[in-house]
């Protein structure tokens, strides 16, 4: 059984059975913190508080999924780093890449874990038997959150996501699915234009799949032998020339 994490029982305590009464103002407002809504130049939110009390400021320009994950990311700080100086500028909202022991990477998790609370992901989880974009828009629809953060929160079914950006490519992180001597390519990605369909997005502007398509493993995968099985990939844009990929491994694994 998953642990109970401190964002999901902030939720347990105040009674939150379903997404829908997952409202982060008043979730906010229990813990001391008004949310205020205005427009930031530099950063997505920013939070001044003192002992009990606190103000968060919210870019009011943002996208409504980026601004709740913005308030739930400073109240990550009100609870884990409460009497700390922090600025939170745009690359530090919701990105996977902060080392573990970040501040950041901590407020993310309290994020991504008010937002998406497993004990009400893991029931819709297990009911799925293949992961797909348009899967995880429903769910992204459902709870509210950015397509990203649900992605990234469904490894466990969902082995692997690769972040691809002009001019390289680098891994997220891989779920439980993956064997750790099973490591992503990291290469310039113009070498691999018409072997992944991440590169045609890139570099050709070619359109998002509907499906996961096949494709041979060695295209994203370097280890022995990888050239003999076939992944499936798909592909969505992000913003700043960037595209987020899905790698789905075989049922029976990869060697």
């Amino acid at each position: 059984m998953t642990a109970v994490t401190a964002a999901e029982r902030i939720l347990l305590g105040l009674g939150v059975s379903d997404p829908t009464e997952i409202d982060l103002e008043a979730i906010a407002w229990s813990r001391g913190a008004l949310v205020e809504y205005r427009r930031l130049d530099g950063c997505d939110a920013t939070i001044v508080g003192s002992a009990r009390k606190a103000v968060i400021a919210v870019n009011s320009r943002s996208s409504p999924e980026h601004r709740r994950f913005s308030i739930g990311h400073e109240l990550g700080h009100w609870h884990h780093h409460r009497g700390r100086i922090l600025f939170c500028g745009s690359k530090d909202v919701e990105n996977p890449e902060d080392d573990a022991l970040n501040p950041e990477r901590h407020a993310d998790t309290f994020a991504s874990d008010l937002i998406l609370p497993n004990y009400l992901l893991h029931p819709r989880l297990r009911k799925i038997r293949r992961m797909t974009l348009a899967v995880a828009r429903e769910i992204r629809d459902e709870f509210s959150a950015s397509l990203t953060a649900t992605l990234l929160k469904n490894r466990s079914i969902q082995p692997v996501l690769a972040r691809c950006r002009l001019p390289q490519q680098e891994e997220d992180g891989a779920g439980s699915g993956v064997p750790t001597w099973c490591r992503l390519v990291v290469s310039p990605l113009n070498n691999w234009t018409g072997r992944r369909f991440a590169a045609d997005m890139l570099f050709n502007g070619a359109a998002e799949q509907n499906w996961p398509r096949k494709i041979g493993g060695d295209a994203w995968f370097n280890f022995r032998n990888c050239d003999r099985f076939d992944i499936e990939e798909q592909s969505f844009m992000l913003p700043g020339e960037e595209v987020l990929t899905v790698l789905t491994i075989p049922e029976d694994g990869l060697g």
